[in-house]
């Protein structure tokens, strides 16, 4: 039977994948076992070191799920804190399951890897350029990773690549940068951008990174619901007014705010809240073989019930 090993397995998707694989050929990695059941194998893994060579090398899995990345950074970790994860952390399971024989390796992108960009499509399809941008650390970690991974894929052909471009994700207990939006008493819109949202199910989300580990074809594939939401239908839903600043405005504050510290956004931001990226989730569908089960509009309106809002 497969084995696979996850890392950064204690995380909100490492946990509901894990509780959805036969758990007597599983081994979850991470810094630590917090919130993991007991009855499941745990190895402490740092990707940033020579952990995965030596833990890889030891358990010998057919696949591996990298899921290790840091999405929203704990107060006071730095840019090269992060790249460490993001970026070294990838080379480091990457070099290892070159090394021991690994069969497949499924990694979670991001839609982010995109790029917040004007010219972006709507929605993107996977043949769209990987353009994070440079003034965002998870963008343009993303797209260094993706970069990277397509250089193994030259080298290194007889290792599978599953590479999910996930869009936002929302589900019970979510909580981020990107729900506190969500949270505030109006919502926020640059003048002029719909500022579009899609979401998938946390639920859709490990059967897809389940699907990816087993049987699913190897490539690239976009993960979100189906459809897309605009500020506005996002406070037509909530019954929230909507607050339309100009970009040049939004843009003078925070360069005056972050400096202060009165303010963890700096005048990038103003980016994503123009250009999200829109995923297309055809390919998800059809070559992929997986439907979500809710889409985008049904995937907020659960985690607004389940937020009490």
């Amino acid at each position: 039977m497969t084995r696979i090993l996850i890392t950064g397995g204690a995380g909100m998707v490492g946990r509901a994948l894990a509780a959805a694989l036969p758990s007597e050929n599983l081994v979850v990695t991470d810094l630590a076992d917090t919130g993991l059941p007991g009855h499941l194998r745990f190895r402490r893994m740092d990707v940033t070191g020579t952990d995965p060579h030596k833990v890889i090398g030891q358990e010998r899995p057919d696949v591996v799920v990298h899921l290790a990345s840091i999405v929203t950074p704990p107060p006071g970790m730095s840019r090269e804190q992060a790249f460490a994860v993001d970026i070294t952390g990838t080379r480091n399971v990457l070099d290892a399951c070159a090394a021991h024989g690994v069969k497949r390796l499924v990694v979670t992108s991001s839609g982010a890897a995109y790029g917040y960009h004007p010219d972006n499509p709507v929605p993107l399809t996977e043949d769209a350029p990987c353009r994070g941008n440079p003034e965002f650390a998870y963008a343009d970690h993303k797209r260094q990773v993706e970069e990277m991974l397509a250089t193994a894929r030259k080298t290194t052909p007889t290792l599978e690549q599953v590479i999910l471009r996930v869009g936002t994700v929302l589900g019970a207990g979510v909580d981020n940068q990107i729900t506190a939006l969500f949270r505030r008493k109006r919502m926020l819109s640059i003048r002029g951008s719909d500022s579009p949202f899609v979401f998938i199910w946390t639920q859709d989300l490990a059967r897809i990174v389940r699907h990816a580990a087993t049987d699913a074809p190897a490539g690239i594939f976009n993960v979100a619901g189906d459809g897309w939401m605009s500020i506005d239908d996002l406070a037509r839903a909530m019954g929230k007014h909507v607050l339309r600043l100009p970009a040049w405005g939004v843009k003078a504050a925070l360069a005056v705010l972050h400096p202060l510290g009165l303010s963890q956004y700096g005048p990038e931001q103003v980016r994503f809240l123009q250009y999200r990226p829109v995923l297309a989730n055809d390919r998800l569908k059809q070559v992929f073989g997986y439907t979500p089960e809710l889409t985008s509009a049904e995937v907020f309106d659960l985690w607004q019930r389940e937020a009490g809002l």
